[in-house]
């Protein structure tokens, strides 16, 4: 377990199935905080969960429950994905509840996940892409040592046309 000030981050548990239904089903995000435009099924979620404690190394991604060390709630998620170990890199995904934003866990969760990431994983950089359009997101990374790199025009989808997308990328070495 990983611990900080208000947050810790756990690994996924059994019990963690109905959390993960919500998040996972939140419409608002399809296609922009995931690869997915449809429902995810109970079952699917269960299914995952069976094999979720598997070795980074071996699945290449790793995902966190974001819990309030006030109450235990699970609040978010943050995950570790597209592992290279050859390049000693991953990227990057963070989740909060709706009801749950804007409260520093997202920007405590990755301070932990940077840290775990550099002092265990060894990784070199972590990195992510993010909607332009997404401030909140934007300025989140950029607080937590991120860096713009790039920008993908059009790269997202969305309910109103295409939208462009930024890349980020914080190298851990020294940090």
């Amino acid at each position: 377990m990983l611990r900080g000030d208000t947050i810790y981050l756990r690994a996924l548990e059994v019990e963690d199935l109905k959390f993960l239904y919500q998040i996972e089903n939140d419409a608002s995000v399809w296609g922009l905080a995931s690869d997915t435009l449809t429902p995810i099924s109970l079952f699917s979620l269960q299914r995952y969960l069976e094999h979720a404690a598997a070795d980074f190394y071996e699945v290449r991604q790793l995902r966190l429950v974001i819990c309030r060390q006030s109450d235990n709630a699970a609040v978010g998620t943050v995950d570790l994905f597209n592992f290279e170990p050859h390049h000693r890199r991953a990227a990057v995904g963070i989740m909060v509840l709706r009801g749950e934003r804007r409260q520093g866990y997202a920007d405590e969760a990755l301070h932990l996940t940077l840290n775990y990431a550099r002092r265990t994983l060894h990784l070199h950089q972590i990195y992510c892409t993010v909607a332009a359009s997404n401030r909140a997101s934007l300025q989140l990374f950029r607080k937590v040592g991120f860096r713009r790199v790039g920008l993908r025009h059009q790269w997202l989808s969305t309910d109103v046309g295409w939208e462009d997308a930024v890349e980020m990328q914080c190298v851990l070495a020294g940090r």
